[in-house]
Order: C-alpha cells, then sequence, then structure tokens
C-alpha cells in the first residue's frame, strides 16, 4: 500500500557515455555533472526548487579537483546555498549518493534530493610524484591501471583468476560480452534508452558544435570470434577489452523525495526506493559484492533473493553478473541461466560503457526504465566497488 513516507524517483536524466577520449573528452568532470544535474531538474519541474542538498559519485582521484561535486553545483542552476558531498566508494559511488540521499529523506531532513554521480576518465592525470630526487629518472604512475596498495595485481587481473576459481571460464565471459552488446542493440533501437539519456552538445573533431545523442562504446559489429581473438589485458586469464568496460566518461542523476510531497507538487512518481545496503568483503571479491549486497537488502525485506522480476548488476567486468548471479543461486548452474535471463536484460557496461561514478545511478535508472516498459513489478540494482565494495538497492514500480 502506498505511503505518503515513501521514498520515490520522479526524475531521472543520463548523458549519453563516451569512449575514452571520444566526444566528451573536452568536458571537465564537474561541468559533465552539471549538465546532467540541469537536464534532472528540468524533468522534476516545480520539485526543482524543493531540493535540500546534491551528493555525488566520483570514482577516480577526487576528479582531479577539490570537491568535485561542490564544483559541479556551482556550475548548475542549483542555488549556491545548496549543500552537496563528493562520494567516493570507486564504481560503488553513484549507487551510494543515492543510499546517503535516501536516509536524509527517511529522516526528514530534506524535501528532495538530487542524487548520482559523473567521472571523467579521459581527463584523469597522470600522476607525478612530489617527493622525487633532484637528479636522476623520475617514474609517473598512472591511476587508470586500478591497482591499490593493499594488493599485489590490478583489478581485472585478480577478476579474471577469481572468475576461473569459481569455474567462469573465458568463453561464458565471452558470449556475455556478445549478449550484453545485442539485447543494448535490440533495446536502443526500440528507443528504450530515450527515457533516460539525453543529448549533450559537444565538439566534433573538427571543431565544429554537434549534438551527442548515442552512447559510443556499444560495437555492433561484436562476435565470438572477435571477442575470442583478444589478448587477456596485463597478462590475466580472462579479462579482455572485449569482454570489459572501456574506460568512459559520463553523468547520471536523479531526484528522490516522498510520495507525500510528489502528490503535494503533481509529480507522478516514476518508481520507489524501498531500501538500500553496502556490502564490504576481501580485496578481491567484488565480482561476487553484487550477490552479497542483493541477498543483505532482500532477506531485510524479506524477499526471495532470487525473487525478481528485472536485476541490474552492473558489468564491471562480464565476469561481475555471471559469478554474483551464480553466488545467489548457491552455485546451481540451472537456476543461475534462469536469473540471468532478468539480468541486465537491455545490455549492460560492457556495452554501454562504466564512468566509474556515474554507473551506480545508471544502473537504478535502467532498472526504473525496465520495470516501467514491462508494466511494473520489483527488481534490485547491484554494483561493485574497488577492492571488495558492494552496493544494492531494491526498486519497485505499481
Amino acid at each position: 500500500m502506498a505511503d505518503g513516507k515513501d521514498i520515490v524517483v520522479v526524475a531521472i536524466a543520463r548523458t549519453p557515455f563516451g569512449r575514452f577520449e571520444g566526444a566528451l573528452k573536452d568536458i571537465d568532470a564537474p561541468r559533465l555533472g552539471a549538465i546532467a544535474i540541469n537536464e534532472v531538474l528540468d524533468r522534476a519541474g516545480s520539485l526543482a526548487d524543493r531540493v535540500d542538498a546534491l551528493y555525488g559519485g566520483v570514482g577516480m582521484i577526487g576528479a582531479n579537483v577539490l570537491t568535485p561535486v561542490r564544483q559541479a553545483v556551482l556550475f548548475s542552476k542549483l542555488p549556491e546555498e545548496t549543500p552537496s558531498a563528493s562520494i567516493d566508494r570507486a564504481c560503488c559511488s553513484g549507487m551510494t549518493a543515492i543510499g546517503v540521499g535516501m536516509k536524509d529523506l527517511k529522516l526528514g531532513e530534506a524535501r528532495a534530493i538530487v542524487c548520482g554521480g559523473f567521472e571523467s576518465l579521459s581527463r584523469t592525470p597522470v600522476l607525478w610524484p612530489r617527493q622525487r630526487a633532484k637528479i636522476g629518472d623520475v617514474a609517473a604512475t598512472d591511476p587508470l591501471l586500478m591497482r591499490g596498495l593493499m594488493v599485489d595485481r590490478p583489478i581485472p587481473v585478480y577478476t579474471g583468476d577469481e572468475a576461473v576459481r569459481q569455474g567462469v571460464e573465458r568463453a561464458e565471459q565471452d558470449a556475455w560480452a556478445l549478449r550484453s552488446h545485442e539485447r543494448y542493440f535490440a533495446a536502443d533501437g526500440e528507443g528504450y534508452f530515450e527515457f533516460e539519456r539525453f543529448g549533450v552538445d559537444v565538439k566534433d573533431a573538427k571543431g565544429r558544435d554537434v549534438r551527442m545523442i548515442a552512447d559510443e562504446s556499444p560495437r555492433a559489429d561484436t562476435s565470438l570470434e572477435k571477442l575470442a581473438a583478444l589478448k587477456p589485458v596485463y597478462g590475466g586469464k580472462t579479462v579482455t577489452a572485449g569482454n570489459a568496460p572501456g574506460l568512459n566518461d559520463g553523468a547520471a542523476f536523479i531526484v528522490a523525495t516522498t510520495r507525500a510531497l510528489a502528490e503535494e507538487h503533481g509529480v507522478e512518481p516514476l518508481a520507489r526506493l524501498v531500501d538500500y545496503t553496502q556490502v564490504c568483503g576481501g580485496p578481491t571479491s567484488g565480482s561476487t559484492t553484487p550477490a552479497v549486497a542483493i541477498r543483505k537488502v532482500a532477506e531485510r525485506n524479506g524477499i526471495d533473493p532470487q525473487g525478481w522480476d528485472l536485476l541490474e548488476i552492473n558489468e564491471a567486468y562480464a565476469a561481475t553478473p555471471l559469478l554474483s548471479t551464480l553466488v545467489l543461486v548457491g552455485g546451481d548452474r540451472t537456476k543461475a541461466e534462469k536469473l540471468r535471463s532478468r539480468t541486465n536484460v537491455h545490455g549492460g557496461a560492457v556495452a554501454i560503457g562504466h564512468p566509474l561514478g556515474a554507473s551506480g545511478a545508471r544502473v537504478v535508472m535502467t532498472l526504473i526504465n525496465g520495470l516501467r516498459r514491462r508494466g511494473g513489478g520489483r527488481g534490485a540494482a547491484a554494483i561493485c566497488g574497488g577492492f571488495g565494495q558492494g552496493d544494492a538497492l531494491i526498486v519497485e514500480v505499481d
């Protein structure tokens, strides 16, 4: 039964996701975030004037600027008095931002909240050590290699190791990657993403003004043969440039409020945000933390962890939804295939792209989109974050 205290989403918006050094490369991260903030405020109608705070995820070293989310607010049409916070939980950041906003709304600390995130990996700098010798060679480091001080391997390498250890081999990951592209193009051909995506003005290679309306990463010519020919990255076992997302740029935000305030303003809720949780495991456990988070939030709400109309599990790698669905069903491969038929049914990040700070919000809006198109239902969105983090959120659409 609907309750005035329900937390509901009243607007969603994301930019097209750009390739590394693609169409969005000249827009710095805070301005890119502001573009999406302004669009989602326009879509929120009169509730835009009731926004009391903004929470934004940025996954890669603060977007190379001081307080990137505060700067995005100042670039946006929000009043400069609007409080904000930059959240760094790696790839989970955009979903964590929604979870923080939900807590404010539950406690009555805000009337409406803008939540989401942004990323410009194209503008992520190479790091030069400040404490360097006056004489001799100095080595710079590239944060896009996704290394951590507590592990001895890049994330793609230990992800492949974990996949093999749990029986998910390279061929299965390539097949999922192909399916991600096929599902994406089928959905995009039906106009599916127009509900969440909006065009952005950019410059083309010759400096001319153009309108970017499509995601850049999806590859219509992907095939199993082409995927199989790719070598694993960084000397790993299974993860390649084909069964993982690229490095991407993009921004995604939602506006959340209470059902009572939405009704007061005559705004129809798009979906209800039921509950949110975050979990952590060992530093190399990321490919299964979405399952751990889904199970935790499902059991807390008396829901079968396998009983979803739709699932969105971010494809940090193709291995991630494969491993997480397998864990959710206790290793039963027959049940896993049934669950996968309801997972990322419109394609995932392997096709769409993965701007770290934006992806947590993107999977939530894609889930809302999918549930609405099927006529309602209940689903879960989940995402892993660097070095063993995971988030999950339950969504219902009447």
